[in-house]
């Protein structure tokens, strides 16, 4: 089917008290995996690429959107295309051609004022091709590879009046916060703090974001959705299934040098974990469908 619009899934989501999976991508055999798994749980999904995965691929973004748009059009579930942690502006004016109907503009890392008015010129930009962005206050660590702070510690979170504020300045359609979550963790560990995202829901008026979702067991996942959390993005756990398999197959098989064998092994494992997370954050439930095309 054609491609979905991410806003209009979360929107959707959100109207029915639920959540969106999107899963971050790196390989065709990811996009393969997130789609067969949204397809077993017979629910929507946003298939993301974030600036560190455009890096990965020579810099190049079409390669790897063509390759997802095509699949997505295969696609018995709604498919959206979001472009993740974009910090280059380059690459954000590359998103509208390449088939993304969402971004995510991160200056998170800047001072409170340059964050604003970064988010602010993207927002307007973004609008501006029709484009739906989200954007993040906090501090959420491990990206790039990086430890990033103590996310329970003072000052990492994010406080509602400050979001409230941010969100009306910028002009953004949905903010990723930091209520305890980490990005790349390979153990589920992490603890939320509810009590914060209960009054960063109260506060907003814009679908809330959690990253760093891999790192958390899933009844702190069902909780998060309950708490109103409307885009649950996940990547790590695709990358320890896929990991997993592929090693522990190879173990075995130490004669094999066909890639369709072990990557067609990692790839199955990735569904697995992609039809297991859309379960949970549906509470076990098959997930409401939204909307199928932009």
């Amino acid at each position: 089917m054609p491609l979905a619009a991410t806003g209009e899934l979360i929107a959707a989501a959100a109207a029915a008290r639920g959540a969106v999976a999107a899963f971050n991508v790196v390989t065709l055999e990811h996009v393969e995996a997130v789609i067969a798994g949204a397809e077993a749980a017979d629910a929507p999904v946003v298939l993301q690429v974030s600036e560190n995965a455009v890096t990965f691929r020579y810099g190049r973004l079409l390669p790897l959107a063509r390759a997802a748009a095509a699949a997505a059009a295969c696609a018995a579930v709604p498919v959206a295309l979001h472009l993740d942690h974009v910090q280059s502006d380059g690459l954000l004016r590359q998103a509208p051609g390449a088939g993304f109907s969402s971004v995510m503009y991160d200056a998170a890392r800047l001072p409170y004022e340059e964050n604003l008015a970064a988010t602010r010129a993207a927002a307007d930009w973004a609008h501006a091709q029709g484009l739906w962005i989200e954007a993040e206050l906090g501090q959420v660590g491990g990206k790039n590879g990086e430890p990033g702070p103590d996310p329970h510690a003072p000052g990492a979170r994010t406080d509602p009046g400050e979001a409230a504020a941010f969100v009306a300045d910028a002009g953004v359609d949905a903010l990723a916060v930091a209520i305890g979550s980490t990005h790349a963790m390979t153990t589920r560990t992490a603890a939320l703090d509810h009590g914060l995202l209960k009054r960063l829901n109260a506060a907003l008026d814009v679908p809330l974001v959690l990253h760093g979702s891999s790192g958390l067991p899933d009844d702190e996942l069902t909780a998060a959705v309950a708490g109103g959390i409307a885009k649950v993005n996940i990547g790590t756990a695709l990358n320890v299934a896929m990991t997993g398999a592929i090693r522990e197959f190879l173990a075995g098989h130490p004669e094999a040098v066909d890639s369709r064998s072990y990557l067609g092994v990692g790839r199955e494992a990735m569904v697995r974990t992609v039809a297991h997370l859309i379960a949970v954050l549906h509470g076990g439930e098959t997930a409401v469908a939204g909307p199928a095309t932009s």
